[in-house]
């Protein structure tokens, strides 16, 4: 523990003690709040490639690259939300609705 003396009087490190320990709470906190977006943009991943997957394995070669590009582009689209959502999360914004 660390001693400080300052024209206030005696900080005995408590102020430092609780900041640094509350940021790891505030942190652990942030890591519970990112697993819905991560969980959930695992599960459509998985769920797009399984149902498209099945789609384009009975279709012609020539179906098969244009309907290739549906998945690729909803993939995109869904990590890019996600990666959003994520730096809303550490920014402090965990309501997004507040914007509006």
């Amino acid at each position: 523990m660390r001693v400080y003396a300052d024209r206030e009087g005696i900080d005995f490190g408590l102020f430092e003690w609780y900041n640094k320990n509350r940021g790891d709470a505030e942190m652990k906190e942030h890591g519970k709040k990112k697993i819905a977006p991560i969980a959930v943009t695992v599960i459509m991943l998985i769920y797009y490639g399984l149902y498209f997957g099945v789609i384009i394995s009975v279709l012609p070669s020539f179906w098969k690259v244009v309907i290739g590009v549906i998945p690729a582009v909803f993939g995109g689209a869904l990590i890019y939300v996600c990666v959003q959502r994520i730096k809303e999360i550490d920014g402090g914004e965990e309501d997004d609705l507040s914007k509006y």
